[in-house]
């Protein structure tokens, strides 16, 4: 279970930068790339805000797989815990070969983490 505590921990993170990104932080360099240095455009800013969408189901599934809260959904947690490991093994591969050292240097890792917390999640 502790696993899907780091998990969550490191969603509610990204989805904090997610979410001062959407607002207009000027941290573009972290992600898609680099290649919206300083504060994203509006789609981009959008995209972020969907993000968080999908970062919130992801812990979703987590959090019912681990056992911690949304008993109800556990069966369809057990399925879709694969689904969020193969996101986050194709995040991490996009992160760290990112062209934008920054985010090689921080989401990368950062990916990496989560990553193995779902995997510990998923088998347990």
């Amino acid at each position: 279970m502790i696993f899907a505590y780091i998990f969550i921990g490191l969603t509610v993170c990204v989805t904090i930068f997610q979410l001062l990104l959407a607002l207009g932080a000027p941290w573009g360099e972290f992600t898609m790339g680099g290649r919206f240095p300083g504060k994203l455009p509006v789609k981009m800013r959008i995209a972020a805000l969907v993000q968080i969408v999908i970062l919130l189901l992801f812990a979703t599934i987590v959090i019912s797989k681990a056992g911690i809260a949304f008993g109800p959904f556990f069966k369809v947690a057990k399925v879709g815990i694969w689904f969020v490991l193969a996101f986050f093994i194709f995040g991490s591969i996009v992160n760290l070969s990112s062209p934008s050292k920054k985010e090689k240097l921080v989401m990368g890792p950062l990916n990496i983490f989560a990553l193995i917390s779902i995997f510990m999640v998923a088998i347990s």
